[in-house]
């Protein structure tokens, strides 16, 4: 079995309905949101903000970059449909783990790339798949992304929510998510819902 099939395989004894929670900074979550809402197998996506030191922050206050806290969305899913190396797969590869404290002209330490996992065995598939996309020369730079221990997720504000399919014909949306999205739907196309 090659390493694509083994990533492309559900979490095996896992039996369907059983949900768990990952949580990953990558970006903007308006972006990130909208493409692991597509997966099969994902049951719920909420954005929100994780990594720091203030209790329920705002937007306003992660936007200054002083909470410590990171742009974050918390994924529900059936580990017997899609598996914690799949979302793996689609995090690193739909946003540049690369940039430190930076994604596209977003800039700041609420941008950084994290994996705040909740079991060791998430700390230790995401240590082995960042170790093996750096090995493989996969990006031109080094993974600059943090592979830290969850602790709190704060719930954003409720105009985040499901931002791309409530505000699609935003300039934003148009501009800087869809072609995200499809590039995404390519890559993944035998990933995605129904």
């Amino acid at each position: 079995m090659n390493e694509e099939t083994q990533l492309a395989t559900p979490t095996a004894g896992v039996l369907p309905g059983t949900l768990q929670v990952a949580t990953f900074g990558n970006g903007c979550f308006w972006c990130t949101e909208a493409v692991f809402q597509q997966l099969e197998g994902v049951t719920k996506v909420e954005s929100g903000y994780s990594g720091g030191q203030v209790k329920a922050p705002t937007y306003k206050q992660v936007c200054t970059g002083t909470t410590g806290h990171a742009e974050v969305i918390q994924i529900t899913y059936d580990p017997g449909k899609i598996s914690f190396e799949e979302l793996l797969e689609v995090f690193w590869k739909t946003h540049d783990p690369t940039t430190l404290n930076r994604q596209g002209a977003d800039v700041g330490t609420q941008y950084r790339s994290a994996v705040f996992y909740h079991t060791d065995e998430q700390r230790r598939l995401a240590e082995e798949y960042k170790k093996k996309l750096d090995a493989s020369g996969a990006f031109p730079r080094p993974i600059v992304t943090e592979i830290t221990a969850f602790t709190e997720f704060y719930k954003a504000e409720d105009y985040h929510q499901n931002y791309y399919k409530e505000n699609g014909e935003q300039p934003y949306c148009q501009i800087v998510i869809r072609p995200k999205l499809e590039k995404f739907e390519q890559v993944f196309a035998k990933k995605l819902k129904k």
